[in-house]
């Protein structure tokens, strides 16, 4: 199942942003719950025979002054039909190749026209949109006129796998982003543009970030891998592919204590039916309200 819509919008203050679902995937619910009992996650979140539940791939499109900004590219169109089953992805696209092509095009927009990509960090889920396989067999930048933004640290730590990360990382996300000089390293907190700061929120991986847009008082937040769906708000609800959990929670606790005080509106990339919403805290445990 392809989680829907394929294109949201809002505004924060005068700015827009889009919630853009570049497909569906299913991963293995313990995975994703780590220490969490099936019988208190699947009440959130129903499995499938498989064990798997149903998860989205949402980017998120900045209508910024400075020009048009795409945080994270979900997979692309590089992997075989075999790795699509394996992590039960869907993302082809009616329109164009896939569907964050399809997304793009409900927002108005083409891939000529994104001047800014950011990465939240550059597992296959995220960054695989980076580039794309051309009709030559060619693996190119999927946005020609863009620079790509990530941390140093995080280039560094997929570039140096190991056993366990290996499986995650794939260069042919990166590379040519390399060779075309598209790619910008960071180091820690940036601004990159007035208003859009990126964040450091390590634990899913050491150098994994957010990104936090602030604009005439109001402030949202991606929070990509950090906090992948509604469901992981509490903060034990911390996956098992998290190479640093406890580093997580710390991440996790800091984060939402400021979203709560300041009512941020966080931004979720993997629910596959909830874009957005307002956290809460009840005295013992965070929530999400529904954002209009």
């Amino acid at each position: 199942m392809i989680p829907s819509p394929l294109h949201q919008t809002r505004r924060v203050g005068g700015l827009s942003i889009h919630a853009l679902q570049a497909g569906g995937q299913r991963l293995d619910g313990g995975a994703m719950f780590g220490v969490v009992p099936k019988p208190l996650w699947e009440r959130r979140i129903p499995a499938d025979a498989r064990n798997r539940i149903q998860l989205g791939m949402r980017c998120l499109l900045i209508e910024h002054g400075d020009g048009l900004v795409l945080v994270d590219t979900g997979l692309g169109n590089k992997e075989t039909a075999k790795f699509h089953d394996i992590y039960g992805i869907e993302n082809a696209g009616a329109v164009g190749e896939t569907l964050l092509d399809d997304a793009l095009a409900a927002a108005g927009v083409t891939a000529a026209d994104i001047t800014l990509v950011v990465n939240t960090h550059l597992h296959f889920d995220h960054a695989g949109g980076n580039t794309r396989r051309d009709a030559s067999g060619a693996v190119v930048p999927t946005f020609p006129n863009a620079t790509y933004v990530v941390q140093r640290g995080e280039l560094e730590y997929a570039t140096h796998t190991n056993e366990r990360t290996a499986a995650s990382y794939f260069e042919q996300n990166w590379a040519p982003l390399v060779a075309s000089g598209q790619l910008r390293l960071v180091e820690g907190a940036v601004e990159l543009l007035p208003g859009l700061t990126l964040r450091p929120t390590p634990g899913h991986t050491p150098h994994h970030q957010a990104v936090v847009l602030h604009d005439r008082g109001e402030t949202a937040c991606f929070v990509a891998d950090l906090i992948p769906t509604a469901a992981h708000l509490p903060l034990p609800w911390i996956m098992g592919y998290d190479v640093e959990p406890l580093v997580t929670l710390e991440s996790k606790r800091a984060l939402l204590h400021e979203a709560t005080a300041g009512e941020w509106l966080l931004i979720f990339e993997h629910d596959a039916d909830q874009a957005w919403g307002r956290v809460v805290h009840d005295g013992k445990a965070y929530g999400l309200e529904v954002a209009d």
